[in-house]
């Protein structure tokens, strides 16, 4: 509208990267179409001209036409869309990528052509070499730290480059303490909730929101992801998401969803935040206006730093900062080969090449999919390390957890790809963190188990690893705001016919009137209607509602709970389910008639 010629420069070099993306790791990105929904008739054209001009940027990029659609029509693409006033909606499409395989998928293509890696190395200084001639001093190495061990090396180099995000200014006062700081970090904050919240294969955006921001809501991992905020943070390793961010979503997504579907705050799987490294341009006369694109500055003593920018774009920021490199250093090297190149199990993927993984390896189809569309030509690497199940379908492939289609044999091959900790497992190599903390935390004994006997961690070691994980669920990926919906602060906020009702449920496990139910009330109760359960996974279900850590259940924290299903904090409760269906079960039992038969059967 401002006939911005950067901006539309910005945009230009945004799509043709996009394209590239798909091209170069078809197995990690693909097109997805994008609703915005219209609930008033003069944003229709004013978005469908918005939505076409982004079409005619992309020229030859594009990766399908926009269309407009009747209001009936986008009910049958998005039917728990809120319909009242709906107009229409017009479908754009985008790119949309695994951003954890991908990230793995550059860094290991780089060291098939030759880069060395390292993981966990933090920088503790920069190294400095005086010219002779000048007395100036040039940045010529670093001083890293393994953080795993503590063990510190000097790395020597011509040219050192600056690319860590949120940590730019960090990095950039270490050369020189007064340098002023250019990244403005801001918090964006994702949930993840159950895939029933939106269709498999059609996303929702929300282009201005109650206070301006941008939130979308798309499918992701047969989950639907749901964000971003947008707000000031410090710079932390451990960015934690906040209560009031994860409500803000849920209000915005309620919003646009039918009212008959209840959106829950207990449907909240995970929640994450992540420090998005917005810059402002050095060199700019503005220092307040925060640059949309990447910034490559070059300090006094030839260190070189790349700022800012998106995911989209990181191959032409690495393109700009190789060319500022050779420029500022005089190095040799020729022209950029990066377009176009296959990154790590793009070349021979297909979308077929799942069928060939069940059909010679006897994965389920599930199981295959995920590996195709995480691992692309490498997916058979994996397979033949998976082991037997000892069932007759499927022959191989153990998984992790029963409804998620990660398999044992991954933790083996992620080590291979320079997984060194529980964390890194969990939610850099599987992406089981980010879809549901609580079936990450099931899997972790079973993860530690098999990284430990791989790597030959001692006892002290796995509980280290299993508390360090937990940790990270507890703090980083919402399990602390997710358990603290239910507390012993909560409030009992049922009608009287409703603590009546619940009361009589809780006595019928209860038979002995002590107040509390523990495993062995459950059990009697279980096998009464036939049904077996192993003590362990009674005493995680229990555990789940015991506040106090005491071993049993009181009938308040039972009260609680049901309190919190109702008003939707909490879902999923294992215990309030098992508990609801026994009653029906013990209700429904009708004593058979033996009269007939002078008492006998």
């Amino acid at each position: 509208m401002k006939l911005d010629l950067e901006q539309y420069r910005m945009v230009k070099e945004a799509l043709h990267e996009r394209a590239n993306l798909l091209e170069i790791a078809p197995h990690l990105s693909a097109p997805l179409p994008i609703m915005l929904p219209i609930y008033k008739w003069w944003q229709l054209p004013y978005y469908w001209v918005g939505i076409k001009l982004y079409d005619l940027v992309a020229g030859s990029n594009c990766l399908k036409s926009s269309y407009v659609l009747s209001k009936s029509r986008a009910l049958e693409h998005f039917p728990m869309l809120q319909k009242d006033k709906l107009v229409g909606a017009i479908v754009y499409y985008d790119g949309q990528h695994n951003d954890a395989r991908m990230n793995l998928a550059i860094a290991l293509t780089a060291a098939r052509y030759g880069a060395a890696t390292a993981n966990y190395m933090e920088v503790v200084s920069l190294l400095k070499k005086k010219d002779p001639e000048t007395g100036e001093e040039h940045v010529r190495g670093a001083r890293c730290k393994d953080v795993l061990t503590g063990q510190e090396f000097d790395v020597r180099a011509r040219c050192v480059i600056n690319a860590t995000g949120p940590f730019t200014d960090t990095v950039r006062k270490m050369d020189d303490e007064n340098a002023a700081p250019i990244c403005q970090p801001s918090a964006g904050v994702h949930i993840v909730m159950p895939g029933y919240y939106s269709p498999e294969s059609m996303g929702l955006l929300d282009p201005a929101t109650s206070d301006g921001r941008v939130i979308f809501f798309l499918p992701w991992e047969k989950m639907t992801i749901a964000g971003t905020t947008d707000t000031p943070t410090d710079v932390t390793h451990h960015p934690i998401p906040s209560e009031e961010d994860i409500n803000f979503i849920l209000n915005e997504v309620r919003n646009y969803l039918s009212c008959d579907v209840e959106v829950r705050r207990g449907d909240v799987l995970a929640a994450w935040s992540g420090i998005r490294p917005l810059v402002i341009d050095p060199k700019s006369a503005d220092t307040q206006s925060i640059s949309r694109n990447h910034v490559v500055d070059i300090s006094d003593s030839g260190l070189i730093t790349i700022a800012g920018g998106k995911w989209t774009t990181y191959r032409s920021m690495a393109e700009d900062t190789i060319n500022a490199a050779v420029k500022a250093h005089n190095l040799k090297a020729g022209p950029s080969r990066t377009v176009g190149l296959f990154l790590q199990g793009g070349k021979d993927w297909s979308p077929t090449l799942y069928i060939r993984l069940v059909q010679d390896y006897g994965l389920e189809s599930e199981v295959a999919q995920h590996l195709a569309t995480t691992y692309g030509d490498k997916a058979f690497e994996v397979a033949k390390m998976a082991s037997v199940t000892g069932k007759r379908w499927p022959i191989v492939g153990v998984r992790l957890v029963s409804e998620f289609p990660y398999i044992e044999a991954e933790v083996k091959y992620g080590i291979k790809e320079y997984a060194c900790t529980a964390v890194d497992m969990i939610s850099r190599r599987t992406r089981l963190a980010f879809l549901n903390v609580q079936a990450a935390e099931e899997a972790l004994p079973r993860i530690v188990e098999l990284m430990g006997r791989e790597l030959n961690w001692d006892s002290h070691r796995k509980e280290e690893e299993l508390e360090t994980a937990r940790k990270f669920l507890y703090y980083e990926m919402g399990y602390k705001s997710r358990s603290e919906q239910l507390t012993d602060r909560s409030e009992i906020s049922l009608l009287p016919s409703d603590i009546d009702r619940y009361k009589k449920r809780f006595h019928k496990f209860d038979a002995d009137q002590k107040g509390f139910i523990t495993i062995v009330d459950v059990q009697r109760v279980l096998e009464s209607i036939n049904v077996q359960m192993d003590e362990n996974t009674l005493h995680e279900i229990l555990n789940e509602v015991d506040l106090n850590k005491n071993g049993q259940v009181e009938l308040n924290e039972f009260l609680q709970l049901m309190s919190a299903v109702q008003k939707g904090r909490v879902s999923g409760s294992r215990l309030a389910i098992l508990m609801k269906t026994a009653e029906e079960n013990l209700d429904t039992r009708v004593p058979i008639p033996v009269d007939r038969s002078c008492g006998g059967l």
